[in-house]
């Protein structure tokens, strides 16, 4: 199904939808784009973080090229893309063993972005349920894997990354706002994103 105006604004409920995001899955220019986001991560993993005080909270990267992909590829995409982006980067640079954990919270992160964006016009409220959403995940998922992988219990590491989650919520959506407000114009002339959806980031 090729990307036309009639497909935007689609519910993630609806079958069109899947359908749209199942055929996008399929076209070679998606996988390109999929890899290139890859390799964009990968990068980013070693640009430094920033500190933000002194109680653990830090600016990291990998999440722009993720909520970049899950928009632009749709949820297929952004479930395969988590997955081979959590293993290539561990591959590249491994610390510990292999968790699978790590990869289906990556997955589910990407697939979070693709619901709230893919193929709608972006806004700032939007982005915001977005980023709310994968924190949230974020704060979940990983205080069980934290709880399983090291000594101290669940409720423990929740606390710790729910603190550090809310802290980081509005850097994180500002700092997607101002990416997204400038690829906007270039993913929609390449035709990578509906050309409608390339206009001015808007607040709803």
């Amino acid at each position: 199904m090729p990307k036309t105006e009639n497909t935007r604004n689609l519910s993630p409920f609806s079958a069109v939808y899947w359908r749209t995001a199942a055929a996008d899955f399929r076209k070679p220019r998606m996988l390109a784009f999929a890899a290139l986001m890859i390799a964009v991560c990968v990068a980013l993993s070693y640009v430094p973080s920033i500190h933000l005080g002194d109680g653990g909270v830090r600016v990291t990267w990998g999440f722009l090229g993720r909520s970049v992909c899950g928009m632009v590829g749709g949820p297929v995409t952004a479930l395969v893309f988590g997955f081979a982006e959590d293993t290539v980067s561990f591959l590249i640079h491994p610390t510990g063993a292999y968790f699978p954990g790590y990869a289906l919270t990556t997955m589910l992160g990407t697939m979070i972005y693709a619901l709230f964006l893919y193929r709608a016009r972006p806004t700032v409220v939007r982005i915001f349920l977005a980023k709310l959403a994968t924190n949230a995940l974020n704060v979940v998922l990983g205080s069980v894997w934290s709880a399983v992988l090291y000594s101290k219990g669940y409720l423990y590491y929740m606390t710790t990354s729910l603190v550090k989650n809310v802290v980081m919520l509005p850097v994180q959506t500002a700092m997607l706002c101002f990416l997204l407000a400038a690829l906007l114009p270039p993913l929609s002339r390449t035709g990578l994103i509906p050309g409608d959806m390339g206009n001015r980031l808007s607040l709803y």
